[in-house]
């Protein structure tokens, strides 16, 4: 007997997934255990499977996506508009038709009018697992009202099955396109006077005694969207007491009209008033309690309220708790009052012995277990950083070198002191916490409490994101241990640190005819990161060093000028054309890398670009050399100076694959302020609106002319507010320092199931 094209929720239950989907699954389920659910029909998997064969569909699908690329976003959405098209002009039987078209009826006269509205929500044969979630990859439509429209909504819904993320996702998580069904409930509408989402566990702290409940007026598509801030009550279980509970005053909310959504005022007597009872809270924790016992899973729950009704219209399992978790891991905190107070830089608590450092030529002084207290460091500072098991500052902020390297060792680290190289003396023993950026004389007693840094989960790094999470790296030795995280490859690898442990200022290499020496050893290193991170891209940024810097290397005073302000001085791509010799050196290594040794996954980025003539300029000189762009070999550009943001598309018409925007220089350029000048560090703000109005310049403007975006800042690892911004704008990548990895990864797919959603709404 065929599988039917229709069935009621009175007819499934969870071991239905195969053909109502896990959404439809759930809502049948919920139905039969007594939940209340508002009453539908699933238009069936097989339903969908028998709509592809009759139209000859699979053969099509199959060749589009056989030549596509999915790590290429252009290709990705190409191929997914081409087979939405092929779907949504394919017919649907009339057999089928008439089943819906009937189903339909048939509930309008359950809910007693002509035409009832309607949810028609996508339910992928795979989705809502404890293993897997495609929720929000797929197409929901609300208030569809008439049977044609159902037919015709049940059809987009199909075709939603190859969004690009849903595309991207099964390629992943190596799911069979065609082994993934649709299934579609057709369920009745609420007219909610409130919405919600309940959490039978604390989603943040994962504390499985709490129940998390928030709740808006009107509409639930203002929660999901983050345009409300809703209430929140917690509830602690098996007591069935509110713990906490915050009323937010909202003034607007969204309801239905008669052909479409709308925002209206909330009535001023309500504008200030929890949206439920404690009555209506312990009930709806309640029924949360009951999904999770029966599912034995915590799950993620959306409901809505009319007329005092309480329905449940979703349930799904919260797919971000790991089995081995870490979440309430402990952090090692002190109660005495501080001796000196900086910025918190790079989390952790560390006690040693002083040892004072200005010079770089002195780095070698630093032994293992010291703390390096220092004015400020620079690239040739690393050796010693290596070794130490904390740094102290008087200088930088957050995005200075000291607080960027540090994080990316993963030593504890505090800036900004302003006199710390004055009050601390050598050989005394401190102790710092780098995560509150206070530090103590002597060694501290501590408490251990829970961390609200690391009481977060560890979805991120188990998650697929279409946008790519990248990592910043410099030192060699440090790649084989980042290779093994989530990440899909290095965004920015610093060329400074190699040049630092090479430690003799390339000018002098050349002078004494060694360049094979250079070229060798910078290829070596290159090698260590290129076979870590194989297939994934590594992209190097050729030399940065400003002359104060170049001038702390062996022989480097012989070869530097003193620069009133090095930051706006020679350096980048102006250096390039003016010497090129050192940058032809760097060129030979990357030959070495990709030519012999056979590494294609090393690719070139070009820093500091002033105007696009300088760009022509450094392309020659690439070109010279024998490296020429292609498939394989990928030119980038730093966009971190206001000419590149005015200018981007003359810069983009020389030739260029992507560009990543170093928000560390612009914000300063466009501030007119130095991040490592204690006076006027404060003002240092990688969100200031002239700032953000240049990474959405920045961005839009590359995804227009079909080149990749990207962001190596500091900014996304510090605001993980920027990130969601990043992601609406239509940023490909972003490049974040190792212990921002994870974090920055779960932000990400935070921000691009909001994306996705806000999509489906407009």
């Amino acid at each position: 007997m065929p599988a039917q094209n229709i069935l009621w929720f009175s007819q499934v239950n969870h071991s239905d997934i195969g053909e109502a989907g896990g959404k439809g699954a759930n809502l049948g389920e919920m139905y039969n255990l007594g939940i209340p659910v508002p009453n539908g029909f699933v238009v069936t998997a097989s339903a969908y499977f028998r709509f592809l064969d009759e139209n000859k569909l699979n053969e099509k699908i199959k060749e589009v996506l056989k030549a596509t690329d999915v790590d290429d976003p252009e290709q990705l959405q190409n191929a997914s508009l081409k087979i939405k098209t092929l779907i949504k002009k394919s017919t649907v039987s009339e057999e089928l038709a008439n089943e819906i078209m009937k189903a339909y009826k048939k509930l309008s006269d359950y809910g007693g009018l002509r035409n009832v509205p309607v949810a028609v929500r996508s339910s992928a044969t795979a989705e809502d697992l404890p293993d897997a979630s495609f929720a929000g990859q797929q197409e929901t439509f609300l208030d569809v009202i008439g049977e044609s429209n159902v037919v015709n909504r049940v059809r987009d819904c199909w075709a939603s099955l190859f969004t690009p993320r849903s595309i991207f996702y099964r390629q992943k998580k190596h799911y069979d396109h065609f082994k993934v069904g649709i299934a579609v409930p057709v369920m009745k509408m609420v007219k909610s006077d409130v919405s919600g989402i309940m959490f039978t566990i604390n989603p943040v702290s994962n504390n499985k005694s709490q129940i998390v409940i928030e709740t808006i007026w009107g509409l639930g598509e203002y929660i999901v969207q983050g345009k409300i801030t809703p209430d929140q009550h917690v509830v602690t279980k098996h007591e069935w007491k509110i713990e906490t509970k915050y009323c937010t005053p909202q003034k607007v909310m969204l309801v239905r009209g008669e052909h479409e959504t709308k925002e209206i005022a909330v009535p001023k007597s309500k504008q200030e008033a929890f949206k439920l009872t404690d009555a209506q809270i312990i009930r709806l924790a309640k029924i949360g309690q009951k999904l999770q016992d029966h599912y034995r899973h915590p799950q993620d729950i959306e409901f809505a309220v009319e007329k005092d009704k309480l329905f449940v219209v979703q349930t799904r399992p919260i797919t971000t708790i790991q089995s081995n978790e870490k979440t309430l891991e402990t952090q090692k905190t002190i109660t005495a009052a501080p001796d000196l107070k900086g910025e918190p830089a790079s989390p952790g608590l560390a006690s040693g012995e002083v040892v004072v450092i200005n010079n770089p030529k002195d780095v070698a002084r630093a032994k293992k277990g010291q703390i390096l207290v220092t004015e400020m460091t620079t690239p040739d500072f690393v050796p010693a950083m290596k070794k130490v098991s904390g740094i102290i500052t008087d200088k930088g902020g957050q995005t200075s070198h000291a607080a960027i390297v540090s994080r990316e060792l993963g030593v504890p680290c505090v800036v900004g002191t302003s006199t710390a190289t004055k009050v601390l003396k050598e050989g005394t023993t401190v102790t710092l916490n780098g995560a509150t950026g206070e530090v103590w004389k002597g060694i501290q007693q501590s408490n251990t409490i829970p961390s609200e840094i690391k009481n977060l989960t560890a979805a991120g790094s188990t998650l697929t994101t279409a946008t790519k999470v990248y990592v910043n790296l410099g030192e060699p030795d440090l790649a084989p241990e980042i290779a093994k995280r989530h990440v899909d490859g290095i965004g920015l690898l610093r060329a400074e640190f190699m040049m630092a442990n090479i430690g003799i200022h390339p000018k002098h290499i050349i002078s004494e005819h060694k360049q094979h020496l250079f070229i060798n050893q910078l290829a070596g290193d290159l090698k260590k990161f290129c076979d870590s991170f194989n297939p994934r891209p590594v992209i190097y940024r050729a030399t940065d060093f400003k002359t104060n810097e170049y001038r702390y290397l062996k022989w480097g005073k012989y070869y530097e000028p003193e620069e009133p302000n090095p930051m706006l001085g020679f350096r980048g791509a102006a250096r390039y054309i003016s010497a090129p010799d050192v940058f032809l050196m760097e060129l030979e290594a990357i030959k070495k890398v990709r030519n012999v040794m056979g590494l294609k996954n090393l690719h070139l980025m070009i820093p500091f670009v002033r105007t696009p003539k300088q760009l022509l300029e450094v392309k020659k000189i690439i070109a010279t050399a024998g490296l020429l762009r292609s498939p394989t070999f990928k030119l980038y550009m730093m966009t971190e100076i206001p000419s590149n943001v005015i200018m981007i598309d003359k810069f983009i018409d020389v030739g260029i694959d992507g560009i990543s925007i170093g928000s560390n220089d612009l914000t300063m350029l466009t501030l007119g302020l130095d991040r490592d000048n204690a006076e006027v560090a404060p003002d240092f703000n990688e969100l200031d609106p002239a700032v953000l109005w240049s990474l959405r310049r920045l961005i839009k403007k590359a995804k227009k002319r079909g080149i990749t975006a990207s962001i190596c800042g500091q900014a996304p690892s510090n605001h993980p507010d920027l990130v969601e911004k990043l992601v609406k704008w239509g940023i490909t990548s972003i490049s974040v320092s190792p212990d921002a990895i994870d974090r920055t990864r779960e932000i990400v797919h935070w921000a691009e199931k909001r994306k996705i959603l806000r999509r489906k709404k407009s």
